[in-house]
This record gives C-alpha cells, sequence and structure tokens, in this order.
C-alpha cells in the first residue's frame, strides 16, 4: 500500500481503516461477540476457506506455523463457526506447564492423588466437555503422555488421576505447534500414531512476511486498538515508516508487529505515529528486495519441479521421494502441507 506526500493524512487514514474493517472476518457465536482475523492476502482468504470448511464437522484440526502468527485466534474461529460454539472453548498452553503437572492439567486428580493435592480437580478435558479444546504446543507433550492422549483422543474417555472410574467426554479437538512433528516423529520423540491421529484435517498459518499487503491493515488497526486504550489521536503513519514496516522480515509475526505499534503508540506525542529508532527496522526500509522467496516457496517449487519430471508418480525406485531422498510419507505429508495436489487431466 503506497501513500503520496509526506505523510498518511487524516483522511487516508480514514480510508486505510475503513479497508481494514472490511477485510474482516466476523465470526459471531451466539452470545453476538465476535472474533476478528484481519487480511485480504491470498494465502489468508486460503486458510479462511479451510476453516469454514472444517468447522462444520467434529474433526480434529491441527494448525501449523511459526510462532506469533495466531494460531490460538484460528482455534477460537473454529470453534466460533462449529455447533459447539455455545459450548466452553478451553486453551492448554503444554509448552508452559511442566512435565510433572500436565498429566493432571490435562485429566484431572482425586485428593490425595499426589503429594499437595489436597481437594480433587477438574481437568482441562473435563472442562470442555461439549466445546472445544485447544492445545497449544502439542510437540513439547512428554513422550510418555502422549499414549494417553491418544487414548483419549481415540475413545473420548479418560481417568483422573488417582482414580479408577472412567469419565466419558464430549469435545472436540484443535492442536497446534510450532515444530515439525514429522521429524519428531522419524526421530523417535513424538509418536507416529498419535501425529496421524492429530493430522487428520492439517492448516498452515501463514507467517506475516508472506502477508505483506496485509501488514497495513494490520497496523492500523493495532494503532486505532491502542489509541483509543490510551485516549490518544493518532491520524498519521509517514510513508517511510510504513515502507519500513512492510519491508521487514518479521520474525517473531502479528505478534511482534503488534508489540511494536503499541510501542509506539506510548510514545506518539501527536497526531504522528511515532516509529520506535529500531535499526532493523530502518536497514529493512532501506534495503527491502522487491520480492524474497520464502524457505517454504523454494521447498514447494522444488517439490513440483521433482514431481513434474517423474510424472507425479510419488513412490518407487524412480519416483519423486526417491529422488528427494526422503520417505514417501514424508513426501505426501508435506504435499499436503504446502498445497501441492496433482492436476486433473
Amino acid at each position: 500500500m503506497e501513500a503520496t506526500g509526506k505523510a498518511f493524512d487524516y483522511q487516508r487514514a480514514m480510508e486505510v481503516g475503513e479497508a481494514a474493517c472490511a477485510a474482516k472476518v466476523h465470526i459471531e457465536n451466539r452470545n453476538a461477540t465476535a472474533l476478528e482475523i484481519i487480511g485480504e492476502s491470498s494465502c489468508l482468504k486460503r486458510v479462511l476457506e479451510q476453516m469454514k470448511t472444517v468447522a462444520g464437522t467434529d474433526s480434529t484440526v491441527l494448525i501449523l506455523g511459526e510462532t506469533g502468527t495466531g494460531k490460538e485466534l484460528l482455534a477460537k474461529a473454529i470453534h466460533n463457526l462449529s455447533s459447539r460454539r455455545g459450548r466452553a472453548f478451553v486453551s492448554v498452553n503444554c509448552a508452559s506447564i511442566p512435565a510433572g503437572l500436565l498429566e493432571s492439567e490435562l485429566f484431572g486428580h482425586e485428593k490425595g492423588a499426589f503429594t499437595g493435592a489436597i481437594a480433587r480437580g477438574i481437568g482441562r478435558f473435563e472442562m470442555a466437555n461439549g466445546g472445544t479444546i485447544f492445545l497449544d504446543e502439542v510437540g513439547d507433550i512428554p513422550l510418555e503422555l502422549q499414549s494417553k492422549l491418544l487414548r483419549v483422543l481415540q475413545e473420548q474417555e479418560f481417568e483422573r488421576l488417582g482414580s479408577t472410574q472412567t469419565i466419558h467426554g464430549d469435545f472436540r479437538l484443535v492442536a497446534a505447534t510450532n515444530r515439525d512433528l514429522l521429524r519428531m516423529v522419524e526421530e523417535g520423540s513424538f509418536r507416529s500414531d498419535l501425529f496421524y491421529r492429530l493430522n487428520i484435517f492439517p492448516i498452515e498459518a501463514p507467517p506475516l512476511r508472506e502477508r505483506t499487503q496485509d501488514i497495513p491493515l494490520l497496523a492500523w488497526h493495532f494503532v486505532r486498538k491502542y489509541a483509543q486504550r490510551m485516549n490518544k489521536r493518532i491520524e498519521t503513519i509517514l510513508p517511510e515508516d510504513m515502507e519500513a514496516l512492510i519491508g521487514y522480515s518479521w520474525p517473531g509475526n502479528v505478534r511482534e508487529l503488534q508489540n511494536i505499534i503499541e510501542r509506539s503508540v506510548i510514545l506518539s506525542a501527536g497526531p504522528a505515529l511515532h516509529r520506535p529508532a529500531l535499526p532493523e527496522l530502518k536497514r529493512a526500509g532501506r534495503n527491502a528486495p522487491n520480492k524474497v522467496r520464502t524457505l517454504a516457496e523454494a521447498e514447494r517449487e522444488h517439490i513440483l519441479q521433482t514431481l513434474r519430471a517423474t510424472d507425479w508418480v510419488i513412490g518407487g525406485r524412480e519416483g519423486a521421494a526417491a529422488q528427494l531422498e526422503v520417505r514417501r510419507t514424508t513426501l505426501i505429508y508435506k504435499m499436503r502441507r504446502l498445497g501441492i495436489f496433482r492436476p486433473q487431466n
């Protein structure tokens, strides 16, 4: 998005704001609350279509993507589009809970089940009955707990720690990770049967560097959000500042952009947004290339070239998997993750 003149003036800010509103995806539940997923890039639209397709089912969804790409927001959106939207959405960050406490956190415990268990504890799966449970950073679940989780997903039943009474659950699972689960399977740190049980419907959350056209929309969204919260009126973003934001690679993705904008609003004393003096942003704005291929794009193109060369034969000695020196199952997984499908003749 470009602007003429020395600044994004107030009228232009309002136009961008209106465009951002038009690009929001409002997902309403029965209580009339809404989630807003902001953007109009093709990769985001593809993700939204996948969400709409799977939301009406009770199938497990695995959201893949880098840290800060909004995986939990996508999980909440799937819940709010589903028939379970009037029930609980229970979120668990598996990486933030000590391994020794995770089992109790997920499945609950009885009084006296372990030292310090002075009362019965209800687990997250029990809390999510009738609704959706979101297991974030599912790749961090210890190997010894994965078999129990697999049984819960397959049978929809579990026991609290210290109890022999089986509890039958009714929940929909959405999981997320920023780790390469298939590689973890090959290394023996993640169970293959659990991986295939989770990988029923994978969705790839795109990194912000692949959504550059969404950056102005997101930037103005966060400017309005924090300016209102801090009782400030910010009317302009200098074009060179917006150029720097667009040109930056955003290793922390949307979360990093949100934090930078919040800090900028705090430092803004007038109607123009103050951009913190970050060397990497200045450098990105001056030297931003016209087009940088991401690793995922390069991998996708390499796989496509190999598939075309092998006439889309995947297995066998002369198949694409052998040419790429990967397992057939690994190649199929990568094709699904990267959106590669054999063309219809």
